[in-house]
This record gives C-alpha cells, structure tokens and sequence, in this order.
C-alpha cells in the first residue's frame, strides 16, 4: 500500500512545541495590501514560496512545473514548494519562521510547528477577511467545525484540512489469529474485556505479541485533556467543566491496574517503556491486537498495507477534539508579501480536483494511471512521487486508489456527522502565565509517564510518588490558570 493513503497514522504524534519570537515587523499585510489598492489582482505573475511537511521528493519538481503551468493560467500565480521532513519540520519552520525567511504559505498543525502558539506569536497572519474575500470555495466546502474548532482567541489563523474530523481510536485485531482461536472482538467493549482474548494468546502462541503496545501509549480514560498527554483535564460528560489532575481520579487508577496486570502477565513487551517501533511484528505478523486511530474504511488500508487482514472494534467514541480539528493545516505567514494571492491559491487548492490530484499523486502517465474516471493505481515512478496526502488539503477530492468502494468519500461525512464535541473544543489554553511550571512538569512527566502508563510499574505505588513530585512542580498552578481561563471562556461563549 502507498503509504500516502495512510493520512490517519501520522495525527497520532504530539510534540512539545517551542517557543517563537517573530520580527515585529510582519504586521497584517492584508490590511496593508488593501490599503494600496491591491485586490488580490496582480498584472504580474506572483511566485508563492510553500513549506510543507514530508521527506522530498525526486520528482517534486517535475510535478511543480506541472503545478505552475496550471496556477499560472487559472490565479496567475506559481509556487515555490519547498518540503520538510517530519523530524525536522517543527526546528526548522521555527528557526525560519523567527529570522524573518521569506515565505507565503507553510503546513502547521497540532503536533507539527505548533498552530496555537506559532498563531499567538504572530507567526500566521488572521484570515478571517482573507477568508470572506478569496476563499468561498472553502468555506462552502469545509465542514463548520473545523473553522470554528480551530479558531484562536476567536480568529481562524490557518486553512484545516478537509478530512476526518472526529478523533476515534479502536482495537485492531490480527484477524488470523482470531479466526484461529474463534475470538469474537464484538465482547472487547472495555480495557478489562480484552483480557480472556490475550490469555488465549499468550498461553497458546508463544512466538506472538499479545498487545503491541509502544513508550508513548496512554490508555482511553473519559478525559478531554487541557494539554495533550498530560495530568490535567475535565471529564468528557462535565457539566462544570471543573479541571482535575487525572492521577488522582478513580478511573486513572483503576485503568492503570489493569494495564499493570497485562503487563505482569506478559501480554506487552516487557521493554515497553522504551519501545519506539513494533513495525517488524506488523511486518511479521507477530502481533495479536494494539490500538490505533481510526477513519472510515481504516481496515481496508491496513490489511493492504501489512498483507495480511485486519479488523477492529471501537474504543472509543467519535469525539470532536482541538487537536483533530488541527492535524493538518495551511497557514499565511504574516510577512507574506501575497497574502490575497496566497488565499487564492489555498482556495483553488481545497476545491479544484485537478490541481489537488495534481499534487496529491502527480503527472498521470508518469506516476499514476486511471482506472476510470475516479479511480487510479499507481505507477512504478510513484515511489519518485509519494507525497503525504493528509497534510495537502482536501482530502475528499482526491482520487480512489484501486479496491476502495466508490461511496468512500460519502463514508466520510457520515463519520464527520457522527462526531461528538468534546466539551473543550474551541479553547485553547494560554500557557504565558505557567511556562515555568509547564517545563518543570514536563520534566516529571518524562521520569514517569511512559512505565504508569504501560504497567511497568506497579500504580498503587507509583502514583503517589508522581503526585508528589507533580505538585512540587506547579500543577496546581497549572490547573488554577486552566480552570480560570475555561470559566472565562465558558461565561464569553455561553457554555
């Protein structure tokens, strides 16, 4: 399986943002263009200059020369797409962003180059009369939640990308191994559930993972976090939206004994505080169940992808959350001399097919061919070309690659329209005021998050020594200023 349809594997990584300082001199060249006249019509061609997150590509500009012969006739402009690989992406937009390095559009995210804080900072330029004015296409195509769940002190500051909207995590099951043993998943309703199915498998089949579990698991526990992965959070069905330090909840306690009871029993690797990668058990099939996030038809693409079946059931619900409304997005930076153009551009993007298959698969004939009219497969120069769909724009506009149903697209809004907001969405926690005791916890979190979260280490004991050390740190700093921050909110917008 080409593994740029695999737009969901990649959300599940949060990163730590770092700060940015941005020249002020950036300003709102919106304002600034308007104030000269400009439209957004220019009787010379304009280049836009595009960071976008990915490993580079052989044939990414062969492609753009296709790109720009297109652009240049449909907005009279071209691009410039520079790519960034995944690991280097945040450091380096960063660095770039602070030095005032000349660029237009770039990718941001809730995990990569930070949206809210690099937003705050003054990295992106407001959109919301950029918006109105040149990016109707997007805004008619766009689902409403995803404009208004990332909006940032109640302006949207980057383009979220048409695609799944609810975050939903499931267990997914080596289904030979299920028909092996005649295990049924409809009965893995809960964590504790799953235990009978991981006995049979670790009693009968000692080559096999049971649970293919990673450093950075967190089980499912009925939290809407203020901050991704770490302790402080308000229930998914509060009605006051108090914050609580989830390690000293009853349901985090209970969670963390049955994760510590697989791991006594051997159902996980026992190296998995430091476990980075299970690929080779996918690879090898070695592996019984793990969890994953979810989109539509997600079984499909990963029996494809591992040559073997696979099936999965629900963890979880469909929530709506901050951080899945902003996997992947398009931002303006704020010293964009186009601006107008650039919206142009990002509004073309998300509603014209050609140029989205364009830069989605690249040149029919070279890297891809039609099946029909909807439908491609690849070609062997695809592999010159393999460019990470999700982080591109409308999904939904992209062409079907062989074997997937005609109705897939409609399977996605119906998942959108399944979602349930999670009662956080749309705030967005400003940290100014603890960024000393956020780094101080980080450091605590890093000494014991990964061995309570996957049973290395016993919770009744260990809990209470993180508590300790969590308090010394300033969480109920940190849980003060949220609870403040979230009453204001809830009082601004009648929550």
């Amino acid at each position: 399986m080409n593994k740029k349809r695999k737009s969901f594997s990649l959300l599940l990584i949060s990163l730590v943002a770092l700060s940015l300082i941005v020249s002020a001199c950036g300003g709102n060249k919106a304002d600034n263009s308007a104030a000269k006249g400009n439209s957004g019509k220019s009787e010379k061609p304009v280049e836009l200059i595009w960071y976008t997150i990915g490993a580079p590509q052989k044939d990414l500009k062969r492609v753009v020369d296709e790109v720009n012969k297109y652009t240049l006739e449909k907005i009279n402009a071209t691009i410039d797409m520079k790519m960034i690989d995944f690991g280097d992406y945040t450091q380096k937009m960063q660095v770039m962003a602070a030095s005032g390095e000349p660029m237009d559009i770039m990718f941001t995210s809730s995990w990569a180059f930070d949206y809210v804080q690099n937003a705050r900072k003054g990295a992106f330029m407001e959109l919301d009369d950029l918006l109105s004015k040149y990016g109707k296409g997007i805004t008619d195509t766009l689902d409403p939640a995803f404009l208004e769940g990332s909006k940032v002190d109640g302006h949207n500051y980057a383009i979220p990308a048409n695609k799944e909207l609810p975050a939903q995590e499931v267990w997914r099951f080596n289904k030979e191994l299920l028909d092996k043993y005649n295990l049924d998943i409809s009965k893995a309703t809960t964590m504790e559930s799953l235990e009978p199915m991981l006995k049979t498998i670790k009693e009968n089949e000692p080559g096999i993972t049971p649970y293919a579990m990673l450093k950075d698991f967190m089980p499912v526990m009925p939290f809407d976090y203020v901050i991704e992965k770490m302790p402080m959070a308000v229930y998914m069905d509060t009605k006051d939206y108090k914050v609580v330090n989830i390690l000293e909840t009853p349901e985090a306690k209970s969670t963390l004994e049955t994760v510590r009871k697989f791991y006594q029993a051997g159902y996980v690797s026992p190296e998995v505080a430091t476990t980075t990668s299970v690929d080779d058990l996918y690879k090898s099939g070695k592996w019984f169940m793990d969890r994953a996030a979810t989109q539509p038809l997600a079984d499909n693409l990963w029996s494809a992808s591992y040559g073997y079946p696979v099936v999965s059931t629900p963890a979880s619900q469909p929530y709506i959350y901050n951080w899945s409304v902003m996997g992947s997005m398009q931002a303006i930076s704020a010293n964009s001399e186009h601006p107008e153009k650039a919206m142009e551009f990002l509004n073309l993007l998300n509603t014209d097919s050609y140029l989205r298959n364009l830069i989605d698969s690249g040149i029919e004939g070279v890297h891809y061919e039609k099946v029909n009219d909807n439908t491609v497969k690849n070609l062997a120069d695809a592999k010159n070309y393999d460019m990470p769909t999700f982080s591109l724009g409308n999904v939904m506009i992209t062409y079907l690659n062989e074997g997937d149903p005609e109705n897939k697209w409609d399977e996605f809004k119906k998942f959108n329209a399944s979602g349930i907001n999670a009662p956080l969405l749309g705030f967005n926690f400003d940290t100014s005021a603890v960024t000393n005791e956020i780094a101080a916890v980080q450091n605590v979190k890093e000494e014991f998050w990964s061995s309570l979260m996957t049973g290395t280490v016993d919770p009744n004991e260990y809990l209470a020594k993180a508590n300790e050390k969590f308090k010394a740190a300033g969480l109920d700093k940190i849980i003060a200023e949220a609870q403040k921050q979230i009453d204001e909110w809830r009082a601004a917008n009648n929550k």
